[in-house]
């Protein structure tokens, strides 16, 4: 081999390893950047800028994949019910058994007089679930990690279990907030109780869905950025299979967390409704 060749070659490893170790820095400059901010997946960003009489009205990042969340969830039900084939198909199967699990929570929990109210139970469903699904793909958003978002889904269901309850019972609404057979001199204080509870029930039931998916991405987030790092590390990229595995299964919790919120959030709203149809205690 000639002087020239070994040097040719030489010189083409030099390259290969600046470029792996320019690979390796840009990696763990990513990675680092995820880890150490991982709230920035959850930032409002404007799409179509919008001003209306002074309001800002721009069509965001969250405005996109809650439509994209409405469309998907009726894709489902308009593709999936559209056969109605003896034998049901995948999507068939999902929107049936998405139906009848909630119709079955709505009978159970509001009884049968509830069940007016499945429309809007399940669409609360849909939107929740496919929101907590779609949030887990890489790079998109999650609509219910937004305060904002979750207390207008649970001051919706407030609203709706006001404006039933006294439309349906009027007056006699109020008796939810009177407890039956206790001492007069304890029913004031009851009352007082009784009416706290019902004020913090949309606080609640907006912060329990908004913390578990903020807190959920945010680790998976932090994981996720700590693998990258081990990766571009070096000798210690050895040991990124253990935190990778720990993701892996993580996500698969994840998955499982977002069919739970959604279906504590369905439960929830049925049990509130229950309220406004049979307010006496």
């Amino acid at each position: 081999m000639s002087f020239r060749e070994r040097r040719g070659g030489s010189g083409r490893t030099t390259w290969l390893l600046k470029k792996s170790f320019g690979l390796r820095r840009e990696i763990s400059a990513v990675a680092e950047e995820q880890t150490m901010d991982p709230i920035h997946q959850f930032s409002i960003e404007r799409i179509v800028p919008l001003h209306v009489f002074g309001v800002d009205a721009s069509f965001t990042n969250a405005s996109l994949f809650m439509l994209i969340v409405v469309l998907a969830a009726a894709a489902l039900m308009i593709v999936g019910t559209s056969s109605k084939a003896i034998v049901p198909g995948r999507l068939q199967s999902a929107a049936e058994m998405a139906y009848e699990f909630v119709a079955s929570t709505v009978h159970m929990s509001a009884g049968r007089e509830g069940m007016k109210f499945f429309p809007f139970v399940f669409s609360l469903f849909l939107f929740v679930l496919f929101s907590n699904l779609i949030g887990l793909v890489p790079y998109t958003f999650t609509v219910t990690s937004q305060i904002i978002v979750t207390f207008a889904l649970a001051a919706l269901v407030i609203g709706t279990v006001l404006v039933y309850g006294f439309i349906r019972h009027g007056t006699h609404f109020l008796n939810l907030f009177v407890p039956s057979g206790v001492s007069p001199a304890l029913l004031p204080f009851l009352v007082m109780i009784e009416i706290i509870s019902f004020i913090s029930r949309p606080i609640s039931l907006s912060v329990r869905l908004f913390a578990n998916m903020l807190a959920g991405h945010i680790t998976l987030k932090v994981m996720g950025g700590f693998v990258a790092a081990l990766l571009g590390a070096g000798a210690y990229a050895v040991i990124a299979p253990l935190p990778l595995a720990a993701t892996v299964a993580l996500t698969a919790f994840e998955l499982l967390v977002a069919f739970l919120q959604a279906y504590v959030f369905a439960i929830l709203t049925c049990v509130y409704l229950n309220d406004a149809i049979h307010p006496g205690h």
